[in-house]
C-alpha cells in the first residue's frame, strides 16, 4: 500500500514538473497550431514514457536489447528534467525584470506583466493597435480640441488646400507610432530569450556530465596514517574502485577503461567495493571480463553492494571468482602488516546474505591493523564497534548530479571523501560509473590510490 502511494506521488510529481516546462518551453513560445507546438506536445508525452521505460524495464526482466534502447534516451531525459528544471526556475526571477528593463526602454507605462501601455490593446496575434476612437477633423484639418472633441459637433467645410500634402503617418506622437510596430510582444520576445536561455544551460550542463562520464574515472590519491600499522606496511597501496554500474548503457568499453586506470597506479591490492553491475550474469557477464585483466601484487578483493542483490548476487560472486577476484563474504584474510575484512552490502538481509561483523572480526588479532571493505558508509558504527582502523565505501556517487549531494547527505555519514569516526577513520569513493543517468554534475567519478602510512615510521 505505502509503495504504491508513493508511486503515484512520484507520478503526480513528474506530470506536474512536465507540465511546467511544456508552459514554458513549449505554450509560451509557440503559436496555437504550430508544427513546432504540436512537436512540443508530442515530446511532453513521450520522454516521460521512456523515462519510466528505462527505469522499469530492467526489474521486469525485459529483453536486454529492449532495455538498451530506452537506457539511452529515458535516463538522459531525466538529468536534462532536473537541469532545465533548475534553469527555468532561475529563469522565474529573471523574467520580471527583463519585462520592466524592456518596459524602461520602449518609454511605455504600464505593468511589466503585461507589457503594453494602458492605450493600447495587443491582439491575439501579438501586434498592437490604438484604442477605437473616432476623431473628427477640426476646422483647422488637425484633431479636434477644446469643445468640439467634447461634444463632437461637425464643423464646416473647408476647402482642401490644393498644396497641402497627404498627412503623414510620422506627424502622429512618436509613442503612438512605436506601438503601431508589428512583431512579437513583449511577453512572447522574454519568454523566447529565457526559455533559450535555460534550454542552453540545461542541456549544456547535461552534454559535459555525459562526457565526464563516458570518459572515464580520474584517479586521486590520498595517504591515511593507521596507529597499528607496521613500519614493513607503511606506503602500501590499495587502488578503491566502487559502483562501476556495468548496465545497458556503461558497458564493455567502460570496464576496460577503468581495468586499465587502475593497472596504471601499479597498486598493491585492488579493492572492488560494491555495486559493479546493473543487471544479470547472462546480460552483462562479457561486459565484466576485462575485470580479468587487473594486476596487484597481493591480489584484487570484491565486495557486494546492494545492486548486486537486484541482479543476482550468487552468481555474481561466483563469476567474479572465475574472473581471478577474491569474494569477501563476510571474510577476513591476512595481507603483509594488516588484516582485510569484507562484509557482504545490508540489502543481502533480505535474502539472509547481510553483514556479518563477528564472523568478518570477531576472532581477529586487535594488535593488528584491520581493514574493512562494505559497500555502504552507514555500518560505520558496526565498524568502530569491531576496532576497525579504516573502512573502505562506496555507494553515495558523490550525490552524482547535483544538488543531488545534499539529499546524500541525510542518508549517509560521509557522502565523500576521508572522515573519521573514533578510532576508526572511514574513507568513500565518488564511484566510478554511475547509475540512471550517465551523467556526473558536482561529482566526478574516480579510482582512489588510498596510501596506507605507518605512524611507526
Amino acid at each position: 500500500m505505502l509503495f504504491a502511494l508513493v508511486g503515484v506521488v512520484v507520478l503526480a510529481l513528474l506530470g506536474a514538473v512536465h507540465r511546467y516546462l511544456w508552459r514554458r518551453f513549449v505554450g509560451d513560445t509557440t503559436a496555437p497550431g504550430s508544427p513546432l507546438r504540436r512537436a512540443g506536445t508530442v515530446a511532453a508525452f513521450v520522454l516521460p514514457l521512456l523515462s519510466v521505460g528505462a527505469m522499469t524495464s530492467g526489474r521486469a526482466g525485459a529483453p536486454f536489447w529492449l532495455q538498451q534502447v530506452l537506457a539511452w534516451p529515458g535516463f538522459l531525459w531525466l538529468a536534462c528534467l532536473l537541469y532545465l528544471t533548475l534553469a527555468l526556475l532561475v529563469g522565474e526571477v529573471v523574467r520580471p525584470l527583463l519585462l520592466r528593463v524592456l518596459a524602461r526602454r520602449d518609454g511605455t507605462p504600464g505593468t511589466a506583466e503585461s507589457g503594453t501601455a494602458p492605450d493600447v490593446l495587443a491582439d491575439v496575434r501579438g501586434e498592437t493597435r490604438p484604442r477605437t476612437e473616432e476623431l473628427v477633423p477640426s476646422r483647422s484639418g488637425g484633431v479636434p480640441t477644446g469643445s468640439e472633441a467634447v461634444t463632437g459637433t461637425a464643423p464646416e467645410p473647408v476647402a482642401e488646400p490644393e498644396a497641402e500634402p497627404a498627412s503623414d503617418v510620422s506627424a502622429a506622437p512618436a509613442t503612438t507610432a512605436s506601438t503601431l510596430a508589428p512583431g512579437p510582444s513583449r511577453r512572447l520576445f522574454v519568454s523566447r530569450v529565457v526559455g533559450g536561455a535555460a534550454a542552453a544551460a540545461g542541456l549544456a550542463t547535461v552534454g559535459y556530465g555525459t562526457y565526464g562520464v563516458l570518459r572515464g574515472p580520474s584517479v586521486r590519491r590520498i595517504t591515511v596514517p593507521l596507529a597499528r600499522l607496521p613500519r614493513a606496511a607503511h606506503g602500501f597501496r590499495i587502488a578503491v574502485v566502487s559502483d562501476i554500474h556495468i548496465g545497458p548503457i556503461l558497458g564493455r568499453a567502460h570496464t576496460r577503461r577503468i581495468v586499465d586506470t587502475i593497472n596504471a597506479t601499479s597498486p598493491d591490492l585492488v579493492a572492488v567495493v560494491g555495486d559493479l553491475v546493473d543487471g544479470s550474469v547472462a546480460d552483462l557477464g562479457s561486459a565484466a571480463e576485462p575485470l580479468a585483466a587487473l594486476r596487484a601484487r597481493h591480489g584484487s578483493f570484491f565486495v557486494t553492494g546492494n545492486h548486486e542483490y537486484f541482479s543476482g548476487a550468487e552468481q555474481w560472486v561466483d563469476h567474479v571468482r572465475e574472473l581471478g577476484l577474491i569474494p569477501l563474504e563476510n571474510a577476513r584474510v591476512e595481507i603483509e602488516g594488516f588484516d582485510l575484512a569484507g562484509v557482504n552490502d545490508i540489502a543481502g538481509e533480505t535474502e539472509g546474505q547481510g553483514p556479518d561483523f563477528a564472523r568478518a572480526l570477531g576472532d581477529r588479532d586487535r594488535g593488528r591493523a584491520a581493514v574493512l571493505l562494505a559497500h555502504q558508509p552507514v555500518v560505520i558504527h558496526d565498524a568502530v564497534e569491531h576496532g576497525v582502523d579504516l573502512q573502505l565505501s562506496g555507494h553515495t556517487h558523490g550525490g552524482q548530479l547535483w544538488p543531488g549531494n545534499f539529499l546524500a547527505e541525510l542518508a549517509n555519514p560521509t557522502v565523500d571523501g576521508l572522515e573519521r569516526y573514533g578510532d576508526t577513520q572511514l574513507f568513500v569513493s565518488r564511484g566510478a560509473g554511475a547509475w540512471g543517468p550517465p551523467v556526473r554534475v558536482g561529482a566526478p567519478s574516480d579510482i582512489t590510490v588510498v596510501e596506507l602510512a605507518s605512524r611507526q615510521a
